[in-house]
Order: C-alpha cells, then structure tokens, then sequence
C-alpha cells in the first residue's frame, strides 16, 4: 500500500548511476524491482524498445546529467512543462519521467499477464518530447516537510471528524507493514539523496496510507452520501500536499546539483 511510483525508482536509480554512485546492474535491478522487465520505446537512436541498462546509457549521450518525476492528477499538472501531447500521456499514467540535459520525458505503460497470485508485469516506458521549462508546482524539501507536517494532523482530524477510522485487518496489516519497513531502514531512496528528502518521502508515504485507508476501509461514520462527498473534499487537498512531497524528495538530488 505504500505509493512508490514507478517514476520514482526510474529517477532515483537513475540520478545515481548517472552520477557514479551505483553500478548498471544495481540501479536496473532497483528499478525493475518486482515487475518482470522494463523496456524503453522510442529512444533517439534505437529503432526499437531496448532495454534499461542500454537506454540509460544512450541517454547519457544523448545529454541527460539527471532525471526528475512527475505525478500529475487531473487538475494539477504537478512536474510538468508541456507538450501538451506528453501532458496528457503523463496525466492518463498518473506519472512520468523528464530528463535535465536533454528534451525527452519518459511514461511507463504497465501491461499484466498470468493468473491471480502469478501475475508477471512488464513496463514500457514511452520516450517523448519535452518542453524545457520549470516543472509545475514543485515545491522544495523544506516547503514540502512542512506542508507535509500540517497535512498530517489535518488529516488525523478529518478522519476523526467523519468517524473514519483506521482499523480493522486490512487497516492493520498496512500499518503493520509500515512500521516493519521504517524499522528495517530500508533504502528509500537511491545513494546521492539528501538525508532529508528520505524523510520527507517517508512522511509523504505516510500521509498517502493515511489516505489510502480511509478511502479503502469502508464508510465508518460517513454513510450518508453527503458526508462521504464531505470526507473525499476533505481529503484531496491532503492527497496533493502529499504528491508535492513525493516529487520534491525524487526531485532533490537533481535540485542539490544545480545548486552547485
């Protein structure tokens, strides 16, 4: 339950190679993680999909010093700057990946086969156009930390407000989870980052399962039509804060060097 988007390791993993901190295989099998494969489609120079070692290595070349994410919603375009043709390929994944150094964005397509409980995963990413301008809305770390902390008891007052609560099996096996990842320290994010956007993703996962298990574990109080309207108002503008927060972590190290 926990939203580590697709576009999120492609960037993370990527910054890191891109900057000598990982080898090809480590930042690949960080990416592909549990799909079955990722290709790229539409690279400048290959006539057709190719895998991800030989990609991020022709984007090299082709200029790319740094990739950033996107995860734009309908009505906020959050980490994007146009075509509108990859606009709205972006918008319909719900997530995107632009490269810094040269004007190509990529955007995954998700495709699943096999049975239930045997599922296997392959994931296209589509290379595009980008125009190259300052993404939409992005806010920095220390923006999105605190928008993130107020957020967080926002949240923790809606859903007590609309008697939502976050119990039962379901509610318990996702916090579970939660706290046995904190607790494991695993590697949120790829070396190169900055202590602080770890925390901050971290956070953003938080607030996003808060979310999710209000959305997913029933009605609690909010049975009346009006109310359950209510509840889904109260919680979008919790749901951007939290996307903000997303974006800025994967984002800061490409941030943190154009800083010099």
């Amino acid at each position: 339950m926990l939203f580590e988007p697709r576009s999120g390791r492609l960037a993370a993993w990527g910054n890191a190679l891109l900057a000598g901190l990982v080898s090809p295989d480590e930042a690949v099998s960080s990416i592909v993680a549990e799909d079955a494969v990722h290709r790229v489609a539409g690279l400048p120079g290959e006539s057709g999909p190719v895998g991800l070692t030989l990609a991020l290595g022709r984007m090299r070349a082709l200029g790319v010093s740094g990739l950033r994410v996107a995860l734009p919603a309908p009505g906020h375009p959050l980490g994007l700057s146009g075509p509108p043709e990859f606009n709205a390929r972006a918008l319909e994944a719900q997530e995107a990946v632009v490269a810094v150094g040269a004007a190509l964005g990529l955007v995954p397509e998700v495709t699943e086969a096999g049975p239930p409980g045997d599922v296997h995963v392959s994931v296209t990413w589509h290379v595009l156009p980008v125009r190259e301008a300052p993404p939409a809305d992005v806010p920095s770390l220390g923006e999105a930390e605190r928008e993130l902390a107020e957020a967080l008891r926002e949240a923790t007052v809606v859903l007590t407000r609309l008697d939502v609560a976050a119990s039962g099996p379901v509610a318990e096996a996702a916090l579970s989870a939660y706290r046995a990842r904190a607790e494991a320290g695993r590697e949120a994010l790829a070396p190169g980052y900055p202590a602080r956007a770890v925390r901050v993703l971290a956070l953003a996962q938080r607030v996003d399962l808060m979310v999710s298990l209000a959305y997913e574990n029933g009605h609690g109080g909010a049975v009346a039509a009006s109310e359950m309207a209510a509840r889904a108002e109260a919680l979008r503008p919790v749901e951007r804060v939290a996307r903000r927060a997303l974006v800025a972590a994967y984002n800061s190290a490409v941030e943190e060097r154009e800083r010099g």
